[in-house]
């Protein structure tokens, strides 16, 4: 059995992943996350790129690209672990 990555999968790992990054231009480290009846954890050593972005609110360094050197994602169920089609590209397009 396969577990397939849904859209929203890959937004809400983007959205855990970018709040991990805390601003900084290296990530290494883990974010762990219920979604769907599956425990999901990715895994991955990234290079963070920003760009200075204007906002009324002030100047900010959004994160333009991320470069993985190293990463893995993981989905388990009550069974244990199954294989998934998650790739990093794909949940980039979700920053």
């Amino acid at each position: 059995m396969s577990y397939s990555v849904s859209p929203e999968l890959y937004r809400e790992t983007a959205v855990r992943l970018a709040d991990a990054l805390d601003g900084g231009g290296y990530f290494s480290g883990s974010v762990r996350f219920a979604f769907g009846g599956m425990e999901c954890r990715l895994t991955a050593s990234v290079i963070v790129c920003r760009r200075r972005e204007s906002l009324p609110e002030g100047d900010v360094d959004a994160v333009a690209d991320l470069v993985p050197v190293w990463w893995e994602f993981h989905t388990a169920d009550g069974e244990g672990e199954v294989a998934n089609d998650f790739s990093f590209s794909e949940m980039k397009a979700y920053l």
